[in-house]
């Protein structure tokens, strides 16, 4: 990593002062969907598919390369990924990279949260919206900004037979299951696809979730309460 980083330090890395760090920060949680991939502390991403970004950089960190460094080689990595991965080459280009990579570089690896416009980035409202549901239907659809979120918080539903449906419009693909006193699951779907399961609830306190690796750990997840 040290040598990957003097390397980087030779060209024009990009650095905070002349980039976009709240675009940054949102292409990492949505569009860009960095964050469904890699853990990233300050964005409250816990993706296990890609290497944890803080582990990665915080020796670099304590061996003195600074933020414009380590930024360039993230806008490396974006442009031109290791042979194998499974990140796409050019995943965000032009400006967008530079803001995702000065993001990613102001923050990786250094212990704290984010503050002032970047602290309201990828946070969600939804804790005291409520799904109930509907002639035997709960829709509980995904965040549609691409953040590890769905629009509701809770749902209420009566005990019987229950069809969930998670409409996603999110740029990344979730999808929706339970588990408590009956656990239940719907499969993986895409931009504009439906995750949908039918099961029969008792009563009792269930949490509705995202199996997506990463998804509930970093907040995709809610109280179902049925009775």
């Amino acid at each position: 990593m040290v040598v990957a980083l003097v390397a980087a330090g030779c060209g024009a890395p990009p650095n905070s002062s002349n980039s976009d760090l709240v675009n940054g920060k949102k292409l990492f949680i949505g569009k860009a969907t960095c964050g469904s991939c890699h853990t990233l502390q300050h964005a409250g991403t816990k993706g296990t598919q890609g290497p944890n970004l803080d582990a990665a950089f915080v020796n670099s960190r304590q061996s003195g390369f600074g933020d414009s460094v380590i930024a360039g080689v993230v806008r490396d990595q974006i442009a031109h990924p290791r042979r194998g991965s499974i990140m796409p080459g050019g995943l965000v280009k032009g400006k967008d990279a530079r803001d995702v990579a000065a993001y990613v570089g102001s923050v990786a690896g250094k212990p704290g949260k984010d503050t002032g416009l970047l602290a309201s980035v990828g946070t969600t409202n939804n804790a005291s919206k409520v799904a109930a549901e509907k002639a035997g239907k709960l829709t509980i659809p995904a965040d549609p900004t691409g953040a590890l979120a769905y629009v509701f918080g809770k749902a209420t539903a009566t005990a019987g037979k229950v069809t969930f449906a998670m409409p996603n419009q999110a740029p990344i693909q979730h999808d929706i299951a339970i588990k408590g006193p009956v656990n239940g699951k719907g499969p993986i779907v895409g931009t504009g696809g439906t995750s949908t399961f039918t099961a029969t609830l008792k009563p009792g306190t269930y949490t509705f979730f995202c199996t997506v690796p990463g998804h509930e750990q970093a907040g995709m997840k809610g109280t179902l309460t049925v009775k």
